[in-house]
């Protein structure tokens, strides 16, 4: 019990593609793709930062803002690239 087979397995891609349709099925799979390269893409951004990151001193008062990046959303798609100005913490401990 709790065993997929090939009948089950064909009757649950019938049933998906009556519910979504056949038309929407390509443009969902590129999105969920596209998605899946911005998040794999940010993973491996924040670890590099992490492993550049030398231990924290505290801030000067004349602190320079930091640096934009820019992240695309797939690769040489440009008209949906934007820069990003990263998120700095304010927080006094």
């Amino acid at each position: 019990m709790g065993r997929l087979g090939p009948t089950e397995i064909i009757l649950i891609l019938v049933v998906i593609i009556l519910l979504f349709g056949a038309k929407k099925l390509p443009d969902m799979a590129r999105s969920l793709g596209k998605s899946a390269r911005i998040l794999k893409s940010e993973a491996k951004a924040m670890k590099d930062e992490n492993k550049s990151a030398a231990p924290a001193d505290p801030p000067a008062t004349g602190e320079q803002p930091p640096a934009q990046r820019t992240i695309q959303a797939a690769p040489g798609d440009v008209t949906s690239s934007r820069p990003v100005t990263e998120p700095t913490d304010t927080t006094k401990r």
